[in-house]
Order: C-alpha cells, then structure tokens, then sequence
C-alpha cells in the first residue's frame, strides 16, 4: 500500500491498537436504505468500543423538499456543530465504519474533507473484518464530552446542480456515475422518477472498488481501473454522482485511496436531476 493511502485506511489490528486513545474517533456509520432506522437499531444493540453514531438521513443529510434529492447536504455550519456535539473536534482522527463496504463511511469521510476536516480514514473492511479478527465490541454508549468546532474552512469539492447544467454545454468538466449499469442505462430505476443518466457522463459502479472479501482492493489496481476510464483527465476535472449523493463519495474516496485526489460531488445527484423534468437525460450503456 502506498504510504499515502496509509492515511485514508486503517486496519482492524491498528484500530484496536488505538481505542484508548483520546486523539480518534470512531463513528459507525451503519445504515439501511430500506430501513432507516436499523442502523441506529444495531448501533445500540452493540458496537466498536467508544464509537459514536451518524444517522445518515438525520446527521448526514439536510430536510428533502421534493426537489433537492435524497439525501441534500447539510449546512456545513450545522455539520461543524453536530461534530463538535459528539465530541469531534478538528484535531481529532476520525475513523468511520459501516457494514456495507463503506457505502455510508465514505459519505462521512467526504463530508469532513468537505468542510476541511483532513484527518479522517475508513476502517479497512469495517464491522465485517473487526469482528472476523474477534475484536470486541459494546453496548455502552460513548463519553466523549462536546467541543466547539470552528466555522468550516471552504473548500471546492461541491457542484452545485446549476454548474452541471452549465456543463452540459461548455463540458469543464466529466460526470463519473456510480450507480450499477443498469441505473445508468435507464433500463432499471426503481427509486428515482425518471430512468437513465445525466449526459455525457461516464459509469463505474462504486462496488467495483472493493474484492470478493468487501475490502478496498489495492491503490495500485485502482488507480489502474480508474486510469483506464478516465484516461488522461485529471482528478480534479472529475464530478461524481450516485443515486443521491451517498454512494458517490465511495468513488471519490476510491480514487482518493489510489492517489488520484480532488475529484468533486454533485451532491444533488441523479435523485435531484431527475426531479426537474425540463432537464435532460441520456439512456443507453456506457460507449
């Protein structure tokens, strides 16, 4: 592994090396599309020893209004202060984990880059890999006392939906969609009202990041797999987007992971595109 993937992966050994330190924290993620409130349910059931809990559609999303996707983004100011609430403060390391391959973690992994927040890894193969190498695991809740986080530092790592609009004609920069190819090709569409794909982006599902074991595959066979689609564009003339804005941040992560930092999100998503029935769509496999 490269040593700056070091940084963005943690493993369970050096984890559990770590619980008793004051400088991490641990977030579990865990979250059920179709049961929203199972993740917070197992959370209580039992858990990493110290760690915290994300509620994705409540800590990690803004209100839905019908026209801003599924999952819109939070103020960064009220993230700032959710963060500082749990006890997270810009100093610390936050590991996030979930069970699903990191679908979940990852959102919150981008989030914390989103508002300047570097220090912050996923646990390499999540609950899964933790308790296959039998580490322990709590009911007992955390007691972490809250700080105040600072206002967010900006950063550029969010599109809005009227830049994708704009690009739509002048092409600045390239969509990545990570939904399955059947999303993508518009001959499946199950959550959203519209089927197909914005035009002219591209497609990786974000489940091909990870081996037959639901761990990261390694930085160098990433970067390879996203050199080959991507050919010569930069990282940063990268816009991802997934179904609403959550499973998206697994690729950026991804590349992230394979040394190809500083791809963006379109955090609205194909749920907040195809809301609005004057934009257009595209249909068919990827060329």
């Amino acid at each position: 592994m490269s040593p700056g993937s070091q940084v963005l992966l943690v493993s369970p050994a050096t984890l559990a090396e770590h619980l008793q330190d004051e400088g991490w924290r641990l977030v579990d993620c865990r979250h059920n599309l179709a049961a929203p409130d199972w993740g917070e349910a197992e959370y209580r059931k039992a858990h990493l020893p110290g760690a915290l809990f994300a509620h994705l559609d409540r800590d990690l999303s803004a209100p839905k209004n019908g026209r801003n996707g599924r999952h819109p983004l939070p103020d960064p100011l009220a993230f700032a202060r959710w963060l500082g609430e749990q006890g997270i403060g810009p100093a610390h390391r936050v590991i996030a984990y979930d069970d699903a391959g990191g679908m979940a973690a990852s959102r919150l992994w981008w989030m914390l880059r989103w508002i300047g927040h570097r220090d912050a890894a996923l646990l390499d193969g999540g609950l899964p890999a933790w308790l296959a190498e039998g580490l322990p695991m709590t009911d007992a809740p955390p007691s972490h006392q809250s700080v105040a986080y600072p206002t967010p530092a900006a950063t550029a790592l969010r599109v809005t939906v009227a830049e994708v609009e704009d690009n739509l004609a002048r092409a600045r920069f390239t969509l990545l969609d990570g939904r399955a190819a059947p999303r993508y090709a518009g001959t499946e569409e199950k959550l959203d009202s519209r089927a197909g794909h914005i035009p002219g982006a591209l497609n990786r599902n974000f489940q091909l990041n990870l081996d037959a074991a639901g761990r990261f595959k390694s930085p160098e066979m990433l970067h390879a797999e996203f050199a080959a689609l991507l050919q010569d564009r930069p990282a940063e003339d990268i816009v991802h987007y997934c179904g609403s804005g959550v499973s998206a941040c697994h690729n950026i992560y991804a590349m992230a992971l394979a040394g190809l930092p500083g791809s963006r999100l379109y955090a609205g998503s194909w749920s907040e595109w195809s809301s609005d029935p004057a934009r257009p769509i595209a249909s068919g496999e990827q060329p």
